[in-house]
């Protein structure tokens, strides 16, 4: 049975918990439990799922306004490479030359030259806009 699309019971779903573009983080917990609470239903209509995909919409605003994620730098993703693969700057020495120019790659004292990013994307086989 093909269900048709029931406006009647969207509208009932926008009265009842009346969404709007979120404030404050009280509004953004109190949006992500009934979004959860939507997630976890077993057999959600389409209306519910529409609400749904309203109320993520919501709170992606919110949290891209009020919680950014900071781009890391190239040097912490090295760092972060080297970690969970337990290397040490000995192990890029090969790939990057001297201990000297690895260690200031790391620290950050100077930026990765492109040469340079395409030899530790190939090395650790990432993408090279990790290091860009």
């Amino acid at each position: 049975m093909i269900r048709t699309f029931d406006a009647k019971y969207y509208t009932d779903l926008l009265v009842r918990y009346q969404p709007k573009p979120i404030a404050t983080g009280a509004e953004n917990e109190a949006a992500i439990a009934l979004a959860c609470e939507l997630e976890h239903c077993p057999m959600r209509s389409q209306e519910e799922e529409l609400f749904l995909e309203l109320l993520i919409t919501l709170i992606e605003k919110f949290e891209a306004e009020n919680y950014p994620i900071p781009k890391g730098d190239s040097a912490s993703m090295l760092r972060h490479l080297m970690d969970a693969r337990d290397l040490d700057k000995s192990d890029l020495i090969p790939v990057l030359g001297t201990e000297t120019e690895v260690d200031k790659i790391i620290v950050g004292e100077r930026d990765l030259e492109i040469d340079e990013a395409r030899k530790l994307a190939d090395f650790f086989r990432v993408d090279i806009s990790l290091f860009l």
